[in-house]
């Protein structure tokens, strides 16, 4: 019995390819600037500990699983797995006695996320949040 190798190779190779999932845009663009700015919110409403609990929040409904979390550093680490695993990371900081530094970096692999859409939505459902929390609705 002879059997044909290339068709079950172009098989196989059809197959593989149609399991790769397309990921966010990964490659930078724009000034370092540019980019911290689109990672970075200001808040003046809450204190640390409390916008902690509000990043954590935000995770969790963005189906985030929190792999750690410390309170003293100010930083918090998450991981969904959802088409792709994405890392993010977000460090919160008092600026002053009044204001909050809410800064997030997004990681698919090796490569930083430069998509703008990631860090509006994160912020977006982060607003939210702390809206919920300042004004103790649960």
């Amino acid at each position: 019995m002879k059997v044909k190798i290339r068709p079950i190779a172009f098989v196989l190779v059809l197959l593989l390819g149609g399991c790769a999932t397309v990921a966010p845009d990964v490659i930078g663009g724009g000034t370092q600037l540019e980019v911290r700015q689109m990672q970075t919110r200001e808040y003046d409403t809450l204190d640390k500990q409390m916008t902690m609990r509000s990043v954590i929040a935000t995770l969790q409904d963005l189906g985030f699983l929190i792999d750690n979390a410390d309170m003293s550093l100010g930083a918090i680490t998450a991981t969904r797995l959802h088409q792709y695993k994405m890392r993010m990371t977000v460090t919160v900081r008092e600026k002053g006695n009044d204001r909050i530094a809410v800064r997030v970096s997004a990681r698919i692999g090796e490569n930083n996320v430069a998509n703008p859409k990631t860090y509006q939505d994160f912020f977006v459902a982060l607003d939210k949040a702390m809206f919920l929390t300042l004004h103790k609705v649960d």
